[in-house]
């Protein structure tokens, strides 16, 4: 089983992926941890990424994904916030999607909570921009609690 959360900075991909890749016992993995130093230092500075940046990046993450299909699956958080991202991370058709969704401000406010994090809340608005909203997955808010979208999502991996 392979599961990838979506979504725009600061929407708690972390949270939801690690709670689900804990309840189905499968390794996580955090789209952040693959970036090469070259990304994660323009992003340092404020500056965002390109698609000719992220490219790398991606296939570093597919890569992964392919392993961890040999091995039982699982879970990937990653902002995958265009549709030809996601098109890379789609390494088979059975992968299966969660999207993160909210509002700019409730994501603004947890972003600037964040401690030592490279990804600065002014970039919100430029992943907001780049946000490509796909039309399969299932789309969870972010105004409900962790486990209230733990629990959704849950329910629709079973199905």
């Amino acid at each position: 089983m392979l599961i990838i959360v979506t979504g725009v900075s600061g929407t708690g991909k972390t949270t939801i992926g690690s709670g689900l890749a804990n309840h189905f016992n499968l390794p996580f993995f955090d789209a952040d941890h693959f970036h090469p130093e070259e990304n994660i230092a323009k992003m340092s500075q404020g500056i965002p990424l390109n698609d000719q940046d992220r490219l790398p990046w991606l296939e570093a993450l597919a890569k992964q994904l392919r392993e961890s299909e040999k091995t039982g699956g699982a879970v990937l958080a990653c902002s995958a916030l265009k549709e030809s991202y996601r098109q890379i991370l789609k390494v088979n058709p059975s992968v299966q999607w969660i999207h993160l969704e909210g509002n700019r401000d409730l994501i603004w406010e947890r972003m600037l909570a964040r401690k030592n994090h490279y990804m600065k809340a002014g970039m919100l608005d430029s992943q907001i921009a780049t946000w490509e909203e796909p039309d399969y997955g299932l789309k969870l808010s972010i105004s409900d609690s962790p486990e209230e979208m733990i629990e959704t999502a849950l329910e629709y991996l079973k199905q």
